[in-house]
Parts: C-alpha cells; structure tokens; sequence
C-alpha cells in the first residue's frame, strides 16, 4: 500500500512537470517569441521615436543658441563658487562638452586687421583660457578671435583664494587672481601641439599642395588654425621679476610669438605690483621699442604687438603713451583691463562690493569706451583698438564701434549670459546694422566731431 501510494504520488508529480513548463511556453509564446504585426510596428515606432528624441536633445544642447545654457546652466554654476565653476567649465570644454555656433556668420560681420580677415569682431578677452586649453573649443562657440594667457615665464600661483567675487547685482565681477598660470614652457607646448594638430587636418587638395602647406605652414596658416579667425598670446611678469625689467615681455615674445596672430603686452593688470611700464612712461617706451624689435625678428609670419592698457589713465596720459604707440610702430590697443576704480554706477547693496582687486563687467563699460574714444582721437585712427570691457550686447559692440574699436572683446558677459552670448551677439548685431557693414560702423561717431 505504502508503494501504491508512494507510484500515485510520484505518478502526479511526473504529470506535473509536463504541464507547468507547457503552460509557461504558452505565455511566453503568446507575449515574447510571437508578437503581432501590430506589437512590432509599435515598438518600432516607440524606438525610432525615442532615438529621433534622444538626437534632437543631443543636437539642441550642443546648439550654443540653445537656451538651456542661459537658463538652465548658468543658474547652477552661479550655485558654485566663481573659481571653482570657473575650472569646471574649462574641464567641461576640454572634454568636448561645450556648444558649437552651427550658423556661418553674416557677411555684415566680417573684417580685416593687421592684413588677416575675421568673420565676425567679437573676440573673447584674455583671463578666461589662461592656459591655452581650450582655444578650439572657444573658437567653436563662435568667437571671431580668442585670446589665451595671461602667461608669465615662469608657473605661478597667483594670489591666495578667495581670489574671484561676483557681484551678481551688477552682472559683474571683482578678480584679484594675481596672473596664476603654467608658464611658458607648459602652454608653449600644449599651443605647438594644438597648432600641428589644425595643420594635420586642414582639408588639402592634393599630395603636393599637403607637402607645400607642411613646410610652410609655420608662416601661411593662421595660429588659429582656422580662416577668419585669430589667435592672441597675452603675456605678462612674474611677481619675483624686477619693476624696471622688460625682459619677461621680450621672453614671452620670443618663445610664444610664433605661435599667436598676435601677442598682447599686458603692463595693466591691476593684481601686481611689479607692472613698472604701466605707470612710468620712459619704462613703457623702452618696453614697446624692444617687443618690436624681438617680434619683427620672428620671420614672415611675425604676430600683431598689442599694448593692453588699463581703464584707469588721465587724458593727459593716453595722450602721451598714444604718441608713444604711434612712435614705437605698435599694430594695436587694447582698451582696456578691468579697473581699479569703484564707478558711482556700481550697486552698493552687493556684498563683494567692496573687496579688493580689478572691477569687470558693466560698471565700468564708460570708463572702458571713454579710453578707446580717447585712444582713437590720439592716435588719430591709425592704430586698431579693440574695446573691452562691459560687453554683454549687440548695443554694447555698436557703441565700442562708433568709439573706434575695430573689434572687441568679452569675458564677465559670458559669465552671466553662458556660452551662447556670442551667437545672440552676431544674430542681433545683422539686425542693428540694418544693411550696413560693421566696417562702416567702426569710428563713425567721430567724423561728425
């Protein structure tokens, strides 16, 4: 009886293991290996829809006329302390994370300095890409011209955080970095590289016109590696270096000139002490006659020499290092670095308000234009200025236009607007000219005087 029963139980058990796994085929039939016409074409549909999507969002983020950069982006990184959104932003670029301008520039926009074309005047200030990072990442955003630096011969620190304050109230900023950079042997290697790279990869017609671009590419290509668009080196003097040398300014010309469309003298920064060529004019004479004798020992290719100069001066002042300009054959001016002075424009309900180190931004876009109509008046229109300071807007260029600037610069205004600043820039500055040239802009508003 005990077998019998144990056959039953055993007999059932064998059954059972036949129809579970039947059962299971059945459902897995009628849901997974089996699915309707219908099902497929659903799912289909679903996939290439969420692809479609996936791509769209893709390509609308690397838009730098996207406005998730201005209302999505900027607002978390006004969440990070400045410096360290700072480093973040160039670590973002350096990965291939930034935006790109897709749009060709208008015709409207372009123009010529120093015998080189620019698709378009906006150019981004020295300060941002301090190392050379970055510089095809910045082109990519649509800047007409980058500068990197400012470098110093030797790697320094700069000076001790906290070091960079915004003053969000004014859409401004007070830095007191103190030049922190690698120095020239670091960045003089990472610009060589970056330069051969762009060489590799210029579109050649033929095998003999690849051989003929390699040899002479040193001299025929621009050091943006890109048509219509510069690269400028700004240099400067490490903190140990003498007041009454010029010798670092001469250093950076010979080792990084050759690497920039042009190479910028920076004896305005307002965060060092030792900037004697910006206060004694006898220094600044000396100092200019030398950079432009070491820059025409460069060769065919030699860089544009840029003075940059500081918001700060008398009129009596630009009058005489105007002359000097004028003098020494400088190619051109920049005006100008951030300022020590605090305008009365300046909201005093900031909290950063009253730290010390060089003012950027709007409070001092008058200071700014005021020393480039000044540059311009004094030097009779013979040197390019590029203006800067204060630039957040198509208006903003227009106005440093008609005061003289041939071009200008940008920095604090990408800081509250995110990278598609330039691309909003060019896209409302076709509206304002309204049929005109840019060209036709430049220094207009003294030919009525």
């Amino acid at each position: 009886m005990f077998l019998s029963k144990s056959k039953s139980i055993s007999s059932r058990i064998f059954l059972r293991s036949f129809k579970t796994p039947q059962k299971s085929i059945q459902f897995s039939r009628g849901y997974s290996n089996n699915p309707s016409i219908g099902t497929r074409v659903s799912n289909t549909a679903f996939g290439l829809v969420g692809i479609a999507l996936a791509g769209f969002f893709g390509f609308y983020v690397t838009d730098s006329r996207s406005n998730i950069h201005e209302y999505i982006t900027v607002p978390l990184m006004q969440q990070l302390d400045a410096e360290k959104a700072h480093y973040l932003s160039i670590k973002a670029l350096s990965y291939g994370l930034g935006p790109v301008d897709r749009k060709q520039d208008n015709e409207c926009l372009k123009t010529e300095i120093w015998g080189m074309k620019l698709s378009n005047p906006i150019g981004l200030a020295a300060g941002y890409d301090k190392n050379g990072e970055v510089a095809d990442k910045l082109l990519d955003l649509g800047f007409g011209a980058v500068e990197v630096g400012s470098i110093t011969p030797k790697p320094q620190e700069g000076n001790p955080r906290k070091r960079l304050f915004r003053l969000s109230n004014n859409n401004a900023a007070i830095n007191r970095m103190g030049l922190n950079n690698d120095g020239f042997d670091v960045v003089k290697s990472r610009l060589k590289k970056r330069f051969w790279n762009n060489v590799a990869n210029q579109q050649l017609d033929n095998e003999e016109n690849a051989k003929t671009s390699v040899s002479q590419a040193k001299h025929t290509i621009n050091k943006s590696g890109r048509d219509n668009r510069l690269l400028g080196i700004n240099i400067s003097k490490n903190h140990s270096s003498p007041s009454d040398s010029d010798q670092d300014f001469l250093d950076g010309i010979d080792q990084l000139g050759s690497l920039a469309d042009y190479v910028v003298i920076n004896v305005s920064c307002p965060n060092v002490t030792n900037l004697g060529a910006g206060s004694d004019l006898i220094l600044l004479d000396k100092t200019m006659k030398s950079a432009r004798t070491h820059c025409d020992a460069l060769g065919t290719k030699k860089p544009a020499l840029v003075i940059k100069l500081g918001p700060d001066y008398t009129e009596n002042d630009l009058k005489l290092i105007s002359e000097l300009a004028l003098k020494n054959d400088i190619d051109g001016i920049i005006t100008s670095n951030t300022s020590r002075s605090r305008p009365e424009c300046l909201k005093s309900d900031e909290p950063n308000a009253s730290e010390m180190g060089g003012l950027s931004g709007p409070p001092i876009r008058n200071l700014s234009l005021n020393t480039t109509r000044l540059v311009y008046k004094f030097t009779n229109g013979k040197i390019p200025i590029i203006g800067c300071g204060g630039v957040s807007s198509a208006e903003d260029v227009l106005e440093y236009g008609r005061a003289g600037a041939s071009f200008v610069q940008l920095y604090t205004g990408m800081v509250y607007t995110g990278p598609g600043i330039v691309s909003k820039i060019k896209d409302d500055m076709v509206v304002l000219l309204n049929g005109k040239k840019w060209d036709d802009i430049v220094g207009s508003g003294h030919k009525s005087n």
